[in-house]
């Protein structure tokens, strides 16, 4: 899952007696990404749940990721603005604390069966996970050499894919095994037989949603309590004169921005439909519960990935390995949507495998050689991950009118800008 880096926006720091060493320091970070991965991925489950739940459409039931990643777009820059005033530490506490919030929103949300709750609910723990991802990554950045700054960031972001390749499994055994039946068995009860049912299934999602919250909340008084190496400045690239105010005129820096935009959109938007995809009749014709499975081996296929990239992109420009990647990606798609069966399933599920060095890449290229506007095109960037939100949405008005699988088609155009922006796009620096 995507999460907010700046590769060339070193911090530099100041360690004052008591305060915990560097290493110390990013194995407690590296808890945060697990967690946001975790809570993000859950959205995958979701979506097939409420959808029952509240009798959804595919374009309804897709508001779930549009309410989710519009926070990133709606919080990034106030979130920016809060750290400015209380500081990094506080900014995390901070984040913690809103995203606890935005669980605990999930118990009454379910007592009511309001949808609209619900959504509340997922923008205020984005808005939270947004305020962490702001406050964590500099941290990040600053715990160590600024020529090691990418494979710090890598190796957490390699926790947060692990935290989405267990969630699915967590996801499906506490919130869709335990109430779920088939819609003939749901025909044949009473109204008042078929309102008690949708009640126990909305309020499935209520214990695993308050137990995160605590999680969030303890986590929040951790970060209270811990002398975290403090964070002085942001110094900025000058390899280019640049004015703060002209990261626009950079072509890499615009086109990295859409780039991030349709990748966020294009790997949320599969991992969405997984497990309707897999229920077809055509390609496994699968139960929610056991297909919930099988979403690991989509977010799995990141994790590893991302491993394998720490050395690969050693040996092969970041550039080529992300151009091949979008050219492996689209040639998995059509697969999965003109092959039926367990051909299409291992076709679509290895498109994570290719998405795991896409959003580190991107950024990376994206802020390259920015100069003094690097803290602006991070900006830039971050906000582009609102793509999350809109991308899933018009899949689900594709799957409402043509279906699941040919629906595929929109992930597949984005992956081809991707590729274009690994093998062209990137390398254009200068307006």
């Amino acid at each position: 899952m995507a999460t907010i880096t700046s590769t060339n926006t070193p911090v530099s720091t100041t360690q004052n007696d008591g305060n915990l060493n560097h290493n110390v320091s990013l194995v407690i970070l590296t808890s945060l990404f697990f967690m946001w991965g975790f809570v993000t991925c859950l959205n995958d489950i979701l979506i097939p749940h409420l959808k029952n739940v509240f009798s959804l459409s595919y374009t309804q039931a897709m508001l779930i990721q549009f309410c989710f990643f519009t926070a990133y777009a709606v919080m990034s820059l106030p979130s920016a603005k809060l750290i400015e005033k209380i500081g990094y530490k506080h900014g995390i506490v901070a984040g913690l604390i809103v995203a606890g919030l935005g669980c605990l929103m999930f118990y009454p949300a379910a007592s009511m069966q309001s949808y609209p709750v619900f959504l509340a609910a997922l923008f205020v723990l984005a808005s939270g996970i947004t305020c962490l991802q702001v406050s964590a990554n500099p941290y990040v950045t600053a715990l160590g050499k600024k020529e090691t700054a990418s494979s710090r960031l890598i190796l957490t972001q390699f926790f947060n894919a692990f935290g989405t390749t267990v969630a699915p499994y967590f996801g499906g055994l506490l919130i869709l095994s335990g109430v779920a039946i088939g819609v003939e068995e749901l025909a044949m009860m009473s109204e008042a037989e078929q309102a008690a049912h949708r009640l126990a299934e909305a309020e499935a999602v209520q214990i695993p949603y308050v137990g995160l919250a605590i999680s969030w909340f303890v986590l929040a008084a951790i970060f209270v309590c811990l002398k975290l190496p403090t964070i002085d400045t942001i110094e900025g690239n000058d390899v280019v004169d640049s004015n703060v105010k002209s990261a626009w005129k950079f072509p890499h820096l615009t086109l990295g921005a859409i780039g991030i935009f349709l990748y966020v959109g294009a790997e949320v938007s599969i991992g969405s439909f997984l497990i309707n995809f897999f229920g077809e009749e055509n390609i496994l014709a699968m139960p929610e519960a056991e297909a919930a499975h099988y979403i690991m081996f989509y977010w799995g296929g990141a994790m590893v990935g991302r491993f394998i990239g720490i050395f690969l992109t050693r040996v092969v420009a970041a550039n080529k390995l992300l151009g091949f990647n979008g050219i492996a990606s689209v040639a998995l798609i059509l697969t999965a949507m003109f092959t039926d069966g367990y051909t299409a399933a291992a076709a679509i599920l290895a498109v994570g495998l290719c998405n795991s060095i896409m959003f580190p890449t991107i950024f990376s290229l994206g802020v390259a050689d920015l100069g003094k506007a690097t803290s602006q095109g991070s900006g830039i960037l971050c906000m582009a991950i609102v793509g999350g939100a809109l991308i899933p949405l018009l899949q689900g008005v594709l799957a409402d009118t043509i279906g699941i699988q040919l629906g595929f088609i929109l992930p597949a155009a984005c992956y081809v800008f991707i590729a274009y922006y690994g093998y062209k796009g990137a390398l254009i620096r200068k307006a």
